[in-house]
C-alpha cells in the first residue's frame, strides 16, 4: 500500500510532511525488501534454502515490532510479582486532543506526568490505599479506527509497599482505587500544567486553532472540559501474571493498525476493520473503507517525535530504584527472590523452522542494500545439501 501509494502522496503533500513522517513512509516502504539487503537461510537437515530481507525495524512499521515485543517481554516478566493486576486507562477530552495534535512532544508528556502522579498520589493517600505502588505506562494515541484518540494505559499491581517500608498492602481483590477521585485529579494537575505551558509559550498553535494563541480565547477553550467528567476507566484484575504478559504482549509495540486488519487494497481505497465502541455485541464489529490518501494521512497522525519514549515506568518500578523495590515487595509477600537471568545462553534466533521438514534454518550468506544473493547459494552443493 505504501509502496503504491506513497510516492504520489508525498508529492500532493509536499512541505507539508515533517522528516520524521517521511523516514516513516520510507521504512515501511523498504521494509524487507532488497534496498535493506538480507541473507540467505538453509536448512541443516535438508538443505531447503529460502531469502530474508532485512526488517526496517521503525518502532512505527506494523511488520518489525515482534522481535522488540519478545525482548521487551522477557525483562519485564522478571518484574511480575504474585498479586493480582488492574489495567487503568486515562484519557484526553476531544479539546485537549485537538492541542495535542500539533503538540505532540510537550502534550503527550505532560499525559503521562499527571496521570502517574495522578495514580501514585491516591494510591499514597491513607484514605484510599496508603502505599507506594508499581505502574507501567504506554502510550496509544489512536482509537480503533485510526482517528486521534491519546489515551495511556496502565499495568498496576494490586497493592504496594506501606510507607515505613514494614509490609505490603494489599488492595481489595477486584478494586484498586476509585475512578472519579482518580479523574477529578487528573483533570486538575493536567489543565493546570497546561495552562502554565500556554503562559511560559511553549504549545504552537496554527490551522484552526491560531486563535487559541491568545490566552483568552485558550480559557475560553477550556472553560467546558473544566466542568465535565475527565474518563478514567479501570477494568477488573487479570486472571494471572500470565494474562497480564499476554496483554503487554498485544499492547506495548502495537502500531496503529495490524496488516491482519486489512481486508482490501484496490490501489484507490483501502478497507479495514475497526470496533466501534458506541455499538454493542457483533454489531461493534465494523468494515470502513477510505481513499487511500485518507489512509495514510490517519496513520501518519499517530508518528511519535524522535525520541519520544511511549512505555514508561513509574513508582516501585522506576529505574533508578526497581531492582531494591522488587526485591523488599517480594521479601514482604514472603515469595523467592527472582533468580538471576542469563541472557548469555538464551538465542536470539526467531527465524521460522524450515517448511519441507521443521529443521533449523541457518545463514549461509548475506548481501548488501541493493544486492541480490548468488542464485544458488555458493555454500550449496548440487544435492541441495549444505557443506561443510
Amino acid at each position: 500500500m505504501f509502496r503504491a501509494a506513497g510516492p504520489g502522496y508525498r508529492a500532493a503533500h509536499a512541505g507539508h510532511l515533517s522528516l520524521i513522517q517521511l523516514k516513516v513512509m520510507t521504512a515501511i516502504e523498504t521494509c524487507r525488501t532488497a534496498a535493506l539487503g538480507g541473507h540467505v537461510e538453509a536448512c541443516e537437515d535438508c538443505g531447503h534454502w529460502r531469502i530474508a530481507y532485512n526488517s526496517c525495524r521503525n518502532r512505527h512499521c506494523p511488520r518489525c515490532q515482534g522481535a522488540a515485543a519478545r525482548t521487551w517481554l522477557a525483562e519485564r516478566e522478571a518484574d511480575l510479582l504474585p498479586v493480582g493486576y488492574f489495567h487503568v486507562v486515562f484519557t484526553l477530552p476531544a479539546e485537549i486532543a485537538d492541542i495535542a495534535y500539533q503538540n505532540k512532544a510537550v502534550i503527550y508528556d505532560l499525559l503521562f506526568k499527571a496521570a502517574s502522579e495522578t495514580m501514585l498520589t491516591i494510591a499514597a493517600d491513607p484514605k484510599h490505599l496508603g502505599a507506594r505502588i508499581g505502574i507501567t505506562a504506554v502510550l496509544h494515541t489512536w482509537g480503533s479506527a485510526m482517528t486521534h484518540h491519546p489515551h495511556v494505559h496502565m499495568i498496576v499491581p494490586g497493592g504496594g509497599i506501606a510507607p515505613d517500608g514494614t509490609r505490603w498492602i494489599s488492595s481489595r481483590p477486584a478494586f484498586l482505587l476509585p475512578v472519579r477521585v482518580l479523574g477529578a485529579l487528573f483533570r486538575c494537575l493536567f489543565l493546570t500544567r497546561l495552562l502554565t505551558l500556554h503562559d511560559a509559550g511553549r504549545l504552537f498553535f496554527g490551522g484552526s486553532v491560531a486563535h487559541l494563541a491568545d490566552r483568552r480565547a485558550f480559557l475560553r477553550h477550556l472553560s467546558p472540559v473544566r466542568k465535565k467528567r475527565w474518563v478514567v476507566y479501570a477494568k477488573p484484575p487479570f486472571a494471572g501474571p500470565k494474562a497480564v504478559l499476554a496483554y503487554l504482549s498485544r499492547y506495548t509495540h502495537r502500531v496503529a493498525i495490524s496488516n491482519r486488519r486489512l481486508i482490501v487494497f484496490d490501489g484507490n481505497g483501502v478497507t479495514f476493520r475497526y470496533k466501534d465502541y458506541r455499538r454493542d455485541g457483533p454489531e461493534r464489529q465494523r468494515v470502513m473503507t477510505l481513499a487511500t490518501d485518507a489512509f495514510i494521512q490517519r496513520f501518519l497522525l499517530h508518528v511519535l517525535p524522535r525520541g519520544f519514549h511511549r512505555i514508561r515506568h513509574y513508582g516501585l518500578l522506576a529505574g533508578s530504584a526497581r531492582k531494591a523495590s522488587l526485591a523488599l515487595a517480594r521479601r514482604l509477600l514472603e515469595v523467592a527472590p527472582e533468580p538471576a537471568n542469563d541472557n548469555t545462553a538464551e538465542s536470539d534466533d526467531y527465524r521460522p523452522p524450515c517448511p519441507c521438514c521443521g529443521g533449523r534454518m541457518i545463514i549461509i550468506e548475506t548481501f548488501e542494500r541493493w544486492q541480490q544473493p548468488r542464485a544458488p547459494p555458493s555454500t550449496m552443493a548440487t544435492t541441495g545439501k549444505i557443506l561443510a
